[in-house]
């Protein structure tokens, strides 16, 4: 089953114009502000909106002397698309404003304060393992109504709006309380990556079932290599995906609704504790515990140095690793084996969605900047640029034709292809309910060095999403597919 965040391979190749191919969360910003003082939790804030001006070329009505902020998440990514571009490009449209322009890992750290200042930056890349609660500052005002971006024409083609130039995962995955408020600008692919090359050298092929998986852990040990590796300090949610991924193979994404939708003993249901038994006794077989003190960059040079096979991550690890790569290594993507007989998803199911979320700050100084901002991101020049800066893709339809791909993403194609419909949901609730999925990424930290049990994991997960569900305070998100 495929729901409106997720896309399958024709929808994004042909969308993105890959015709000859035919080819992420933190603390929670403002929690104690959002639920001050007990009761009922406090209504969502209307979404500020901005009046569209008749001028195709500013349908914001940007005064073109004003400055511009923008912070960046400097992750995977990094930020020279930023600079380079998008704000080069703003300052080409708008010749007496000034960008400034501010990268930081610490989303939250920084930009936390000067939201409750009133001191905010007009756009923010709201990325990394310290993101902000986005449902809190919704609830609070600060995110600026898209509707009126994706309603205005493109920067590209003045006939068309902007919501005809992007995938509808867009659209799908914009909305807060019904609102459209969040961004998402890339297309990523999340499963296990190994270096395809070293399997060449060793003649080795892609697990397809468990016991062909441990079968190959055996082998792996024998040549002092791991099979798997844990993501280290900074990349516990790393594992957490991979986790709720199995899972959604065993059960099928009803697993991952139920999770989002805060359904009785969703985190208890039987697919889960298989899939999180799973991977335990993986990281107990095969596993090294001295991957605990890495960070998850340094557990990826090990990983580039043959250390491990497989490491679950998304395809935007070949950008991030650029520098360290060496030329025997080549990014491919390995779906999840099949971990029963019975798994309702076939083997070659894999997690294709969309990310890196943006946002307008509301509160902010030029908040008419900022919807520009994100409208010269989703022409065709914005995203193809990006793709060649990051070798990822974007949202925008056709924007990457004719860009030459990496490995990595030319294997994440592939695996699309062969995945066809079965493609498994992403799980919302990381962005809906923070305290929950910060939550999961201290419990999969726990259960993984075993200081906890699979059913333990699995119960202490779904005492919190009770306690959230119970939380009259905590605003309530569904999903029906």
């Amino acid at each position: 089953m495929t729901h409106p965040g997720e896309i399958t391979r024709r929808q994004l190749l042909r969308r993105l114009g890959f015709a000859a191919l035919a080819a992420g969360p933190g603390a929670g910003l403002l929690s104690a502000c959002a639920t001050a003082g007990g009761g009922d939790r406090q209504a969502a804030a209307p979404a500020t909106s901005i009046a569209a001006s008749a001028d195709p070329r500013n349908p914001f009505g940007v005064d073109a002397k004003k400055p511009l902020e923008v912070t960046i998440f400097s992750g995977g990514y990094s930020d020279a698309y930023a600079r380079e571009l998008h704000q080069e490009a703003y300052k080409k449209a708008f010749p007496g404003a000034t960008v400034k322009h501010n990268a930081t890992q610490q989303i939250s750290t920084q930009l936390r304060p000067r939201f409750v200042s009133g001191d905010v930056p007009d756009v923010v890349n709201n990325s990394g393992p310290e993101s902000m609660d986005l449902v809190a500052l919704a609830e609070q005002g600060h995110l600026a109504d898209l509707s009126v971006l994706f309603d205005a024409p493109s920067v590209d083609d003045p006939g068309k709006k902007v919501r005809d130039m992007v995938t509808p995962a867009v659209l799908a995955n914009a909305k807060i309380d019904g609102k459209d408020l969040v961004l998402n600008y890339t297309v990523s692919h999340r499963a296990l990556w190994y270096n395809a090359k070293l399997f060449a050298d060793k003649g080795w092929t892609l697990p397809k079932t468990w016991a062909e998986f441990t079968a190959l852990g055996e082998k792996a040990k024998a040549e002092g290599i791991l099979l798997f590796a844990y993501p280290g300090q900074k990349g516990p949610y790393y594992q957490l995906w991979n986790v709720l991924y199995t899972a959604a193979k065993i059960g099928g994404n009803q697993v991952i609704l139920d999770i989002d939708n805060l359904v009785e003993a969703a985190w208890t249901a039987e697919p889960m504790k298989q899939a999180v038994t799973a991977w335990v006794d993986i990281q107990t077989k095969y596993g090294d515990k001295s991957y605990f003190g890495l960070d998850h960059t340094q557990t990826q040079v090990k990983h580039l140095q043959n250390r491990l096979l497989f490491y679950p991550v998304g395809s935007w690890i070949e950008n991030e690793m650029a520098k360290d790569k060496p030329r025997d290594f080549e990014y491919a993507i390995a779906p999840i084996p099949d971990v029963t007989a019975t798994d309702v998803m076939p083997y070659g199911a894999i997690q294709v969605g969309v990310g890196e979320n943006f946002v307008v700050a509301a509160k902010g100084k030029n908040p008419q900047g900022g919807l520009e901002y994100l409208r010269i991101m989703l022409s065709r020049d914005g995203a193809r640029g990006f793709t060649e800066k990051t070798q990822n893709l974007t949202v925008v339809n056709g924007a990457a034709e004719g860009v030459e791909l990496p490995a990595a993403l030319k294997s994440a194609a592939k695996a699309q292809d062969a995945a066809g419909q079965n493609i498994i949901a992403d799980a919302r609730f990381e962005g809906w309910y923070k305290e929950l999925f910060d939550h999961g990424t201290e419990q999969i930290n726990r259960v993984m060095a075993g200081r906890i049990t699979p059913d333990e994991f699995c119960a202490n997960m779904q005492k919190k999403a009770d306690e959230i569900k119970n939380d009259s305070s905590v605003s309530k998100q569904t999903r029906s597919e």
